[in-house]
């Protein structure tokens, strides 16, 4: 480019370090604001890595994606019995979210990310944009990068009318060490990602790193996501008050279900899930909860404001394409800016266009398939509109 703009980043998740590393090759001047206090942990959430995900580990460094990412060569269906219903030979790399992180900030330079420096308001310049931190402090930048989440204070300030809608389900998470697995569920998991479709519901589990980062069969992890539905009102509002009665949104963390919640999901896993599924959902120690949501944006730009990943669309996760969805924006807004010769206007015009359009077409994707397993039955094993992608089905 043919200057040097400062950029502020406000949200240090993955979308925000890889739009971070990808302007600060460009020469841009950036810092990244988080507002946690510590680094980010994700409570060993498994996720599939789409090639988006790791582009940037692949084309930038030496760092080789098979040290924090495990493999698979097949999808599995099982019936209720454990017979196997359906397979098909696909290959699927699967991480943990936060073995991803900790490689990007492991990259990333140190002085520039900034942790506690919450985000509490900005304005508009002349040229730029103000921002101000919860401590008071205020710095200026060319251009806000808003990589803040769902949850994000960018979207709700600029785009008020965008609102998060509750799906109607809900995901029991949760892992088991390998390890502990009988011999013969081992064998049937490993090397696969296992569905199981049920009435309005559908569960699917696949091996992960372990916590010291190992990819190796038998010393990863094996993770699950059960999507249930839940009426909202109270039965919603009960399921994730947890263990403490605290109202709450979006999850309930380790260790805060309610016994009844517990002893029901486990109950109704050992009634109708595979031996081999139920084994893994019945494992985990502590189980959590992710309600399900979607949220879409009229517009992802505003003067020199651009929303990524989250922060504008979140998706549900049935293509398994958020975090790729967050790096893909971030791609796609270094090659702006660099097309632009560093002229920020014209480069988000270019860039908006573009992500509106894979945004709105991923949202509608995750809806549809949401529809087909929780609410009309109509989820068809082999039918290739289901297979992971972020722009479409296998890409």
């Amino acid at each position: 480019m043919g200057s040097n703009p400062r950029v502020a980043v406000v949200g240090g998740s993955i979308g925000g370090l890889t739009a971070g590393l990808l302007l600060g090759d460009l020469g841009c001047d950036v810092h990244i604001y988080e507002r946690s206090r510590s680094e980010l942990d994700a409570r060993g959430a498994g996720i599939a890595v789409l090639d988006a995900t790791i582009r940037y580990f692949r084309e930038r460094t030496a760092v080789d994606p098979d040290t924090f990412c495990s493999r698979t060569g097949w999808i599995r269906y099982l019936w209720s019995d454990g017979s196997r219903r359906y397979q098909a030979e696909h290959h699927y790399r699967f991480s943990s979210w936060n073995a991803i992180y900790r490689e990007l900030l492991r990259i990333f330079d140190a002085e520039r990310y900034h942790l506690g420096r919450e985000m509490t308001s900005f304005r508009q310049l002349h040229e730029g944009v103000e921002i101000t931190f919860a401590d008071g402090a205020r710095d200026e930048c060319d251009l806000l990068v808003a990589a803040d989440g769902i949850n994000s204070l960018t979207r709700e300030t600029l785009f008020p009318s965008a609102r998060s809608r509750y799906s109607g389900y809900v995901a029991y998470r949760g892992t088991v060490p390998e390890e502990d697995l009988r011999p013969e569920t081992f064998a049937e998991l490993r090397d696969a990602i296992t569905y199981q479709v049920i009435r309005d519901s559908h569960v699917l589990v696949y091996p992960i790193p372990g916590p010291g980062g190992a990819v190796q069969p038998g010393e990863r992890l094996s993770n699950y996501v059960w999507y249930r539905n839940v009426a909202p009102g109270a039965p919603f509002d009960r399921l994730l008050a947890g263990r403490d009665g605290q109202p709450r949104k979006v999850s309930v963390p380790p260790g805060m279900l309610s016994d009844e919640a517990i002893e029901e999901f486990r109950a109704t896993a050992t009634r109708e899930l595979a031996p081999p599924i139920a084994e893994v959902v019945n494992g985990a120690r502590e189980p959590f909860v992710q309600a399900v949501y979607d949220i879409d944006v009229p517009a992802m730009t505003a003067g020199q404001v651009a929303i990524l990943g989250d922060a504008a669309f979140a998706v549900r996760p049935h293509a398994a394409a958020g975090t790729a969805k967050a790096a893909a924006d971030a791609w796609a807004l270094a090659d702006a800016l660099e097309g632009a010769g560093g002229d920020i206007p014209a480069a988000l015009k270019t860039w908006e266009e573009a992500q509106l359009d894979l945004g709105r077409r991923l949202l509608e994707r995750c809806r549809e398939i949401g529809r087909r397993s929780q609410v009309d039955n109509s989820w068809d094993p082999s039918d290739p509109y289901l297979i992971f992608g972020l722009h479409e089905p296998g890409r």
